[in-house]
């Protein structure tokens, strides 16, 4: 494993630097430098600035790597591995001060593509709380020095679920009949605004289970890895990966209620 520990140091290292530079550009105000898919998917100069560096550092530490980022897309490599990022990962949250945003830094290895990757390290870190939530393949996933477990099994009075929703309008109808659907499976609903943040909750069990539609590569891929690595399942769509049209996380007990309840499918 001593590939996989040195990327795992090395997304840990990124991170915090990362987090600490996107801390202060915030204490500093917010500028909004554009918008993507639609008027509220908005990306700050800070997303840019941020991602910038740990491309940067990741180029200096490992030259041959491919690199996946949200803001400046894909590069692909010549050593097998991959880099995909998040830079600011609830960038909405970012902008208007709720402390709820995270760098997402996961390591892949084969073809940069969900469908086909191994994840073989993650960090997702939260700057505003100062929670490191770190995974490597076979050694566990942790926040700090705490090994992390999902929740294994059903609480009688249902799940803690969340989810997210898209930013395009006519996607909304659709994302609430599916809570609809997944609502008879749960206690509650929560929505947080940063997926990697949803994914670390569930490995640390603060979640029962998570579920959204139109994830992109860099929302998922570390804190995927953080899920499988504390014991839980993850799953969607296409070809049961995590993926544009699902992404699932949970426990395996809840897992193909989920899925069915989310997909029409069961996860297994």
């Amino acid at each position: 494993m001593a590939l996989e520990n040195d990327l795992h140091a090395l997304a840990v290292e990124i991170a915090r630097e990362a987090g600490a530079l996107a801390i202060r550009r915030r204490a500093e105000g917010v500028a909004i430098a554009a918008t993507k898919s639609a008027a509220a998917d908005i990306v700050t100069e800070a997303d840019r600035e941020v991602e910038a560096l740990i491309r940067a550092r990741l180029a200096a530490a490992r030259p041959h790597d491919g690199f996946l980022g949200e803001e400046t897309g894909a590069e692909r490599g010549t050593s097998g591995i991959t880099w995909v990022v998040d830079p600011i990962d609830g960038t909405v949250n970012y902008a208007y001060g709720i402390p709820v945003w995270a760098v997402s830094i996961a390591a892949v290895s084969g073809d940069p593509d969900p469908r086909l990757w191994t994840a073989e390290a993650a960090a997702v870190y939260a700057p505003a709380t100062d929670e490191l939530f770190h995974a490597v393949r076979g050694g566990g996933a942790w926040l700090g020095d705490e090994r992390l477990a999902v929740n294994a099994e059903r609480g009688v009075a249902g799940a803690l679920l969340a989810t997210g929703f898209g930013y395009d309008p006519a996607t909304h109808a659709g994302d609430l009949a599916r809570v609809a659907r997944v609502m008879p499976l749960a206690r509650d609903l929560r929505r947080i605004g940063a997926a990697s943040l949803d994914l670390a909750y569930v490995a640390a069990g603060r979640l029962d289970g998570y579920f959204e539609r139109g994830l992109n590569p860099w929302d998922h891929a570390a804190g995927a890895l953080l899920v499988t690595e504390a014991g839980g399942a993850v799953g969607g769509a296409p070809d049961g990966r995590p993926g544009q049209t699902m992404t699932l996380a949970s426990g395996h007990a809840l897992f193909d209620d989920l899925a069915f309840a989310a997909l029409g499918v069961t996860g297994s």
